[in-house]
Order: C-alpha cells, then sequence, then structure tokens
C-alpha cells in the first residue's frame, strides 16, 4: 500500500500558466498567440465598418458605378424569384428572350413597372409591366410564373412585397 501511494506522488505535476505556454511565441500553424484585450480590440475595429461586396453586379456586360442605384442592389435580397421560359418570347419586335431560366426583379421607374430579367447578374431584358392588386392564387409572397394566354401570347405574372404585376408578351415563332 505504501509503494503505490509512494509512485503516485512521485509522478504529480503542478501547472503554472495555461496551455498556450507550451507553444512558445508560435502555435503549430505560425500563427502568434493574442491576448484577450487584443482580440476585443480588432473586434471594436471592425464594428461599424461596411462589408465590401464580393461581386459587382453587372449591366450589359459594364460594372455598376458607385451611386444611389448600387445601394438599392446591394440592399436587394441575395435570392431573387427564378422564371422557366420553356419557349422562345418576342420581347419587343426583333428582340427574342432564348428558352432558360431567369431571375426577376420588378422594378418601378419614373411611375412606370419593369420586371429585368437576369443571367448570371447580367441585365438581359427589361419587360414593361402593369401593376395589378391580384395576387394571382399564389401562396409565395415573392413568385415569378409564366402563364399560357393563348397559342400566340403568354403572361408572366410577378409578385414581391413591394407590388405584384403581370407582362403580355408575344411567343416567338
Amino acid at each position: 500500500m505504501f509503494f503505490i501511494i509512494l509512485c503516485a506522488s512521485i509522478n504529480t505535476a503542478y501547472a503554472e500558466g495555461d496551455l498556450w505556454d507550451n507553444f512558445g511565441d508560435t502555435n503549430v500553424y505560425g500563427q502568434k498567440p493574442v491576448t484577450d484585450e487584443e482580440f476585443e480590440k480588432a473586434l471594436e475595429s471592425k464594428k461599424g465598418k461596411p462589408k465590401k461586396p464580393k461581386d459587382k453586379l453587372l449591366r450589359n456586360g459594364e460594372a455598376f458605378q458607385e451611386s444611389n442605384e448600387t445601394e438599392v442592389l446591394s440592399k436587394m435580397p441575395a435570392e431573387l424569384p427564378i422564371l422557366l421560359v420553356p419557349a422562345n418570347l418576342e420581347i419587343k419586335k426583333d428582340v427574342i428572350l432564348p428558352v432558360g431560366h431567369y431571375q426577376v426583379k420588378g422594378v418601378k421607374k419614373d411611375g412606370k413597372i419593369f420586371l429585368q430579367l437576369f443571367q448570371s447578374s447580367e441585365l438581359l431584358a427589361s419587360v414593361p409591366a402593369t401593376e395589378t392588386k391580384d395576387d394571382f392564387g399564389e401562396e409565395e409572397i415573392n413568385f415569378v410564373r409564366l402563364i399560357a394566354d393563348n397559342d400566340n401570347q403568354a403572361k408572366i405574372i410577378f409578385g414581391s412585397l413591394d407590388f405584384n404585376a403581370y407582362a403580355v408578351v408575344k411567343i416567338a415563332q
């Protein structure tokens, strides 16, 4: 019994400081440890600074300039509703929107409504639309759908927190 107590007491170690003391001036990854005060100071210096956007939105292949317009776009939700276009649509005379998927953003400009269709942040078309109080029976607040009106026309219906609208477009032959 005495021998067991003696062996147990010989291997006793007392810690002075914390585990970071064992690493010296740098850790395994070559980083210097920081004190709590330095960490808090770094956090305080980052507060209040606006985040810089990583991606610049493009319009017609050119980057937006810093202006009120880009401020509005930067506050816009990242997820715009997506419209599936299963047939070529004639937006204007000689302007055809090909089959594909498009993100749609509704815009009020000079008292008029436009549905802007984007692919990978590039504006491909801006379709004049008519504002309506009709929610088209949709359960979601933000939505966009393409509904066949007849053999020659389709209706793009759009809804957002700001307004609901629709645009009638021709199906290209």
